[in-house]
């Protein structure tokens, strides 16, 4: 939460009423974190599951970009795949293959929200802070966070 609290402050691309509605949804978010239940074991974390960090052979695929490398709740890396896969339209098919694949389909598991909710957060206040120095993609991440702030969870998000 943490860097979430960072990247906002760095958002000075973003209006000042649309910045007090993201501190407070991740106010919302911490008092729910505080909470959760996980269902998996602690184990290695590679931080940033997502297409582009994996090298593929035609059938297996092999995480790469171990940069944010950690120990910690599997969830949070398997919520992260889900994102891009519902995001950035890799598909409901292509994320149920791989839920089956590993064993755990986190979109069951009754913390799932509670996990996307900061880390789609995340995801799009990092390019907040980032919006000023490439001002094409400050309007991508007004439509993400008006999306968020909708509680639009289906709505497709253009890559930055």
């Amino acid at each position: 939460m943490r860097a979430i609290r960072a990247s906002l402050a760095a958002a000075t691309a973003l209006p000042q009423p649309t910045l007090r509605l993201l501190h407070d949804r991740l106010n919302r978010l911490e008092a729910d974190l505080a909470i959760i239940d996980f269902a998996l074991p602690e184990g290695i974390l590679q931080g940033d599951p997502q297409h582009r960090n994996a090298l593929h052979n035609g059938t297996e695929a092999v995480l790469c970009d171990w940069d944010t490398v950690s120990i910690g709740q599997p969830e949070w890396d398997l919520v992260t795949i889900e994102i891009h896969c519902r995001r950035f339209r890799h598909g409901q098919a292509h994320y149920n293959d791989f839920a089956a694949t590993y064993g755990f389909d986190v979109t069951q598991w009754p913390g799932f929200a509670t996990l996307r909710d900061p880390r789609e957060l995340r995801m799009i206040t990092t390019n907040a802070r980032k919006a000023h120095h490439t001002p094409g993609s400050l309007a991508e991440v007004q439509r993400r966070t008006d999306g968020l702030l909708h509680e639009d969870t289906a709505l497709h998000w253009n890559i930055l």
